[in-house]
């Protein structure tokens, strides 16, 4: 599992995009730390991305 700035590092995209599809329900987290913090699969976040370029 890997922080959203990793995330944002890992798909070359900054950590506000990495916001934004958060906020629009485009990505979503593995689970939220009990401080709000979010962490990915950077595979399934790839692979939730590839099936939204595909619709």
């Amino acid at each position: 599992m890997v922080s959203s700035t990793e995330l944002a590092k890992a798909l070359s995209v900054s950590h506000r995009t990495i916001q934004r599809w958060i906020a629009a329900g485009t990505i979503e987290a593995e689970f939220r730390t009990a401080g709000g913090q979010y962490r990915f699969s950077i595979d399934k976040v790839r692979d939730q991305l590839r099936a939204i370029e595909h619709d």
